[in-house]
């Protein structure tokens, strides 16, 4: 399950498109309000599910509003869940007597307006809530009601400590442990398939050429923006970063070649399988297990995604015991 919910798209249920918006068109499928689903006796329309739809697979907006044949049954299917979902956690805040307060209701209406100038905003108004601004509030009232019953009962749990996130790090030492790697960069002359003795003898000349070049380059910056213009592998449009690389994975001449180098240092041309390739080190990494103060920060966003899925899938099952869901 999504790990939020944001009150515009909550709002604007067909994904209808104004003119002069920088949004394309999707003229296809057009919802007409056909009932799809009863929560509770709520219905819930192709509108709903269509907007959640493209919640999940935005691009489908760049392909006038097609999905893929393939996933579509897949996307239809994640996405009645989730408006069946919705729908139950918004009753549930309703039985709660749960509700918003007006400088928030005030605050979340103001942003959503300022997303369409006057006209399309009128447009929108009489589009998609009948031309009711009471209409509209009410849908932004729902949409918040959702955000503050997932914050209390999803958001505010799903919080990871350092604590707890170090707790973890210390049980699984193996999943920080890192191998000897080189970040590095590269600068590559590729000869062609089959290469004939002349094409082998240009490919050395322009190696060499491009030997002389990098060596001029006195930095990160220049050497990459060399590999840019004149390496020939498919890192050159990373500036010739490979970023980090395992020791395992690299070809044993690279591997010697870094290993005589220090940071900042680049090798001379290392020529296997007719491959002509300039190293440039930008580290040399021992093996060993990574500190936690550097993996922390990523560790608890890891593990409190974890714990927001199970939450919600824990309270999804909940809601659901004592509802009746209808798909139509």
């Amino acid at each position: 399950m999504k790990h939020s919910i944001s009150v515009c798209a909550l709002l604007l249920a067909s994904g209808a498109v104004l003119p002069g918006s920088d949004m394309p068109s999707a003229p296809e499928p057009k919802p007409a309000g056909r009932p799809v689903a009863r929560v509770n006796g709520a219905v819930l329309t192709d509108r709903d599910l269509l907007r959640e739809m493209y919640a999940i697979f935005p691009y489908a907006r760049q392909h006038n509003g097609g999905f893929p044949k393939a996933m579509e049954p897949d996307i239809r299917k994640g996405a009645m869940k989730m408006i069946e979902f919705e729908e139950l956690v918004y009753q549930e805040a309703l039985r709660r007597k749960m509700t918003v307060a007006p400088e928030r209701m005030n605050r979340a209406l103001a942003d959503f307006r300022k997303q369409f100038n006057p006209d399309q905003y009128q447009q929108l108004l009489g589009s998609e809530f009948g031309g009711s601004a009471e209409v509209l509030r009410n849908r932004v009232r729902r949409s918040l009601l959702i955000e503050q019953m997932l914050s209390a009962e999803v958001s505010a749990r799903a919080a990871i400590s350092v604590v707890e996130a170090k707790v973890y790090y210390d049980k699984n030492p193996d999943r920080f442990r890192i191998p000897e790697s080189f970040a590095l960069q590269t600068i590559s002359i590729v000869p062609p398939q089959n290469a004939t003795p002349a094409q082998l003898q240009e490919a050395r000349k322009r190696a060499d050429d491009a030997l002389r070049r990098a060596q001029a380059t006195k930095n990160y910056d220049e050497f990459g923006v060399l590999a840019e213009k004149i390496s020939e592998d498919d890192f050159r449009v990373m500036m010739g970063d490979h970023k980090v690389v395992d020791r395992a994975k690299l070809p044993p001449p690279v591997v010697d070649a870094a290993l005589a180098l220090k940071p900042g240092q680049m090798s001379g041309l290392i020529h296997f399988d007719q491959i002509y390739t300039i190293v440039r080190l930008n580290a040399h990494i021992a093996p060993g297990l990574q500190k936690f103060d550097a993996v922390k920060d990523a560790l608890r966003k890891e593990l409190e995604k974890k714990k927001t899925e199970q939450l919600r899938s824990g309270l999804d099952k909940k809601l659901r015991a004592n509802a009746k869901v209808e798909e139509l």
